[in-house]
């Protein structure tokens, strides 16, 4: 079963397969655990939110479809949206802002699981961080507030104190910006 695609795992999944999900587990786990502890800076939630993502997979049915992109991207999708709704759930809790290090995200280890897996997200974080060039301070900060701090867009309004339609129309044009640099460095 080691060498089904993802896709077909997927599919033995939705008929409760579980050697499936150990397989899907074995090969993702420590992707998104890395991606919760880079948003949340807390080893145990990660670990929760590792186990809610599986439990996703294992009890919704979730449609993988690979026409529509990589399955890692759709796995880091769903462990984005669980690990902003934790956020959210932490910050009404607290009643206030979580505090953000950037400096922080360098020292959590790097788990990637193959050699080319790890060669593929290097390449990936070096676009980034020559594409971040073009983007301004600001840009950057909304960038982080809304993706890894979780924060929605009235949110950021009411932090930033503007209207809901600039925060949207600078988010809009931040991430064009980001795209068309993304491009031109993917193919240069």
């Amino acid at each position: 079963m080691h060498h089904l695609s993802d896709y077909e795992l997927m599919l033995l999944v939705k008929q409760k397969e579980q050697e499936a999900l150990s397989i899907l587990y074995d090969r993702y786990a420590t992707l998104i655990y890395s991606f919760a502890c880079k948003a949340l800076r807390d080893e145990q939630a990660a670990r929760d939110i590792v186990q809610a993502v599986y439990v996703r997979l294992w009890t919704t049915g979730s449609d993988f479809n690979p026409d529509k992109g990589k399955f890692t991207s759709w796995l880091i999708t769903i462990t984005r949206n669980l690990t902003m709704d934790l956020l959210r759930q932490q910050r009404r809790l607290n009643n206030g802002l979580i505090a953000y290090h950037p400096e922080e995200l360098e020292r959590i280890p790097d788990q990637t699981a193959s050699p080319e897996a790890h060669l593929e997200r290097d390449s990936l974080k070096e676009q980034i961080r020559n594409a971040y060039r073009f983007l301004s301070k600001q840009q950057i900060e909304l960038l982080e507030d809304f993706y890894w701090q979780g924060y929605s867009l009235r949110e950021l309004a009411e932090h930033y104190r503007e209207p809901l339609g600039t925060v949207k129309n600078r988010l809009h044009q931040t991430l064009k910006i980001l795209r068309r640099h993304l491009i031109m460095e993917g193919e240069g």
